[in-house]
C-alpha cells in the first residue's frame, strides 16, 4: 500500500539545501519561514532522522541528509523528465551530447552503444573525449562521464552503477617461469610490478584476507603507466605482474597469454558508473543515453 505522504516535504527540503537557508528557500517557494521550518521538522519526524544541522547562522546536511538529498534530487529530476516525455521534442532529442570516457571502455566496450544511440536519434551528435584521467563533469561542461572506480566520493554528481568487475592479479607464463609464482600478496614486494599511474597510490595494491579483512601491499613499480592497454601489453610480454580490472584482460587470460594469480585474495571490485551533474535539469538526450547504457551493459 502506497504511503500518501511519501513525497511530502521533498521539494521544500531540496530547495532549502540548494538555497542554503530557510529564508532563501521561503522566498523562492513563496512560503513563510515558519512554514518551511515546520515542513522540514515534519519530514525529519516522519523519517526518524535528522537531515539538517542548523544554527541561527548556518545549516549543513547530516550524513543521512546528504544521502537523502541525492535521492530526492533524482526523484525531482525524474518527475520533470516524465512530464517532458509528452512533448514531441522529448521523443526526438536533438543537439550534442558531450561525454568523457576511459579510452579502453570507449574503444572496446562502448562502441556499439555510441553507434546505436546515433542510429536511434539521428538529430543527435556525440562529442566523445576518450581520456583515462578523471574530469570535473560540471566545470568542464560534460553532459555525463563514464568512470571505473572502487568507490566514488563526489557529492556534487549523481552516479549509477552499470556493472562491477573484480580486480585480478595476472602475469605471463614467461614471467612466472623466470621469477617464480607468488603464493601470497606479501611476496609481491620481491616481484616486478606494473602500476597504473592515474591512481593516487599507484604502488599500493588492495587484497582481501581469508577473514574478509582488506589489506594493502606496497609493491615495487617496475613500470608506471597511465594506459591500461599498455600495462596489459607489457604484462603479456613478460615484463611484470599486473593488478587490473578483469574486463581489461579477459581475452588474454582466455588465450593463455596471462595467468591469474592470488585469486583467493583478489576480491576487490571495480564499479563502472555513469555520472552526471545533480544540480541541473537532466535533459532528454542524457536520459536516453543512460537508458541505452543500462540496457546494453547489464551483466
Amino acid at each position: 500500500m502506497t504511503n500518501n505522504k511519501l513525497f511530502d516535504g521533498i521539494i521544500i527540503f531540496v530547495q532549502v539545501v540548494k538555497s542554503g537557508a530557510f529564508s532563501s528557500a521561503a522566498e523562492v517557494l513563496g512560503h513563510s519561514n515558519s512554514h518551511i521550518s515546520k515542513e522540514i521538522n515534519k519530514l525529519e519526524a516522519r523519517l526518524g532522522v535528522r537531515l539538517l544541522n542548523r544554527t541561527t547562522r548556518s545549516l549543513a546536511l547530516t550524513p543521512e541528509g546528504e544521502a537523502y538529498y541525492q535521492e530526492c534530487t533524482q526523484l525531482i529530476i525524474d518527475a520533470e523528465q516524465a512530464l517532458g516525455l509528452i512533448s514531441q521534442d522529448s521523443l526526438n532529442p536533438r543537439g550534442t551530447l558531450k561525454i568523457s570516457c576511459p579510452v579502453w571502455l570507449g574503444t572496446q566496450y562502448l562502441q556499439q552503444v555510441f553507434s546505436d544511440y546515433l542510429a536511434l536519434y539521428p538529430d543527435m551528435q556525440l562529442d566523445i573525449d576518450l581520456n583515462d584521467k578523471t574530469v570535473d563533469v560540471v566545470a568542464d561542461g560534460y553532459d555525463l562521464a563514464i568512470r571505473a572506480s572502487v568507490a566514488l566520493t563526489e557529492s556534487s554528481i549523481i552516479c549509477k552503477r552499470l556493472f562491477s568487475s573484480p580486480i585480478c592479479t595476472v602475469a605471463a607464463p614467461s614471467y612466472l617461469q623466470k621469477f617464480g609464482l607468488p603464493k601470497h600478496p606479501a611476496e609481491l614486494i620481491h616481484h616486478q610490478c606494473l602500476c597504473y599511474s592515474n591512481l593516487k597510490k599507484s604502488n599500493q595494491w588492495q587484497f582481501t584476507a581469508v577473514d574478509d579483512k582488506p589489506f594493502n601491499v606496497d609493491v615495487q613499480q617496475k613500470l608506471r603507466c597511465n594506459s591500461a592497454p599498455m600495462m596489459v601489453a607489457m604484462a603479456v610480454n613478460g615484463v611484470g605482474i599486473c593488478h587490473i580490472p578483469q574486463f581489461y584482460i579477459e581475452s588474454e587470460v582466455k588465450k593463455g597469454e596471462l595467468v591469474a594469480l592470488l585469486s583467493e585474495y583478489d576480491r576487490t571490485l571495480v564499479n563502472v558508473y555513469v555520472v552526471y551533474p545533480s544540480r541541473k535539469h537532466l535533459s532528454v538526450k542524457v536520459r536516453r543515453f543512460i537508458d541505452l547504457l543500462e540496457l546494453k551493459t547489464s551483466r
